[in-house]
């Protein structure tokens, strides 16, 4: 049994680093792919996990594999095709760490996972099953992660899903809200940044946001605030919690990392999330605020997150 099973994207991060002799740009070749993140992350913690998605057999598929094998992530559901290329997505930081995204995704691996492809036994065979929205962008890939919802719910899994908006990956600013939306009523615990807000609910604040998402059909709903830590909500409790000041090197991964740690702390608990208390709220929420705050201190997304160990002396550090 898997403690948490993903489907998305396994990708490269090229991320701007420096300059060469000759005054050409330089890129640091960096594992990532938000389902992927969290998986590494979630792992890095001690849990179970395994990612169910597509990459070329190419140089760049084969290094990602690599990667999730030593990160101890399960790749028996990764896909290596020889008919198309592993995504690769070019990162520009700017001071304080925040990304601008160019993707070479037409198509990319990613995007052509089928449901034929996904192996059934590991959507059944979990605690709790994430996706995210990259995966709803293009076809087989939307059909393929909508099914494999359903049958991981079935089965009776925790559905997990944080929408990810990426603008230049869709057709249009409405089109992607319509397809993020669209899988709310499946979903039992979704994490939203406050870039998102608006566009997967309709609403500005944390609060209205959060209550938007437990009226569209989840048991609890996490709205991220970067610096100012992340809001928190089930039907019966809430807590805001802030986040520790430290400085930011590259906000890749950050939410992920978030994610990674509250589900880790969900799934140590048994609990299903509309049980948790105003209490388990504050304790997991202030763990994951401790996983972002790590990684946002090192460079790239995979690279970036932080083990059990880590996490615990940080939070003794920071009175955590």
């Amino acid at each position: 049994m898997f403690d948490i099973v993903a489907l998305g994207e396994l990708l490269i991060d090229f991320t701007s680093w420096g300059r060469s002799e000759n005054g050409m740009r330089l890129f640091e070749q960096n594992p990532g792919g938000a389902p992927a993140n969290l998986l590494c992350a979630a792992s890095n913690l001690g849990l179970r996990t395994a990612l169910v998605g597509k990459v070329g057999r190419d140089m760049h598929g084969d290094y990602l594999r690599r990667v999730l094998e030593e990160k101890g992530v399960d790749t028996a559901g990764l896909i290596s095709a020889e008919d198309v290329f592993t995504t690769l997505a070019f990162v520009e930081l700017s001071e304080t760490g925040e990304r601008t995204f160019s993707f070479a995704r037409k198509p990319g691996a990613d995007t052509c996972l089928t449901t034929g492809e996904v192996k059934r036994e590991l959507l059944e065979g979990c605690r709790v099953f994430h996706f995210g929205s990259l995966s709803l962008t293009d076809e087989p890939a939307r059909t393929a992660t909508i099914q494999a919802v359903q049958t991981a719910k079935q089965a009776g899994a925790v559905i997990s899903y944080d929408p990810n908006y990426r603008a230049p990956l869709w057709k249009s600013e409405g089109e992607a809200a319509g397809r993020m939306q669209s899988v709310l009523p499946l979903a039992d615990i979704v994490k939203i940044s406050g870039e998102e807000t608006e566009l997967v609910t309709g609403e500005r604040t944390p609060r209205a946001a959060a209550k938007v998402l437990l009226q569209k059909g989840a048991a609890c709903a996490v709205v991220t605030l970067g610096p100012d830590g992340a809001y928190a909500a089930t039907a019966n409790a809430a807590v805001l919690v802030p986040a520790p000041d430290v400085a930011v090197a590259d906000t890749t991964g950050a939410g992920d990392a978030f994610w990674g740690g509250f589900l880790y702390k969900l799934t140590k608990a048994g609990l299903r999330p509309g049980e948790l208390n105003e209490a388990q709220l504050g304790e997991f929420t202030e763990f994951a605020n401790a996983v972002a705050s790590l990684c946002v201190q090192k460079r790239g997304g995979i690279p970036a997150m932080p083990t059990l160990g880590q996490v615990r002396d940080f939070m003794n550090r920071t009175g955590g």
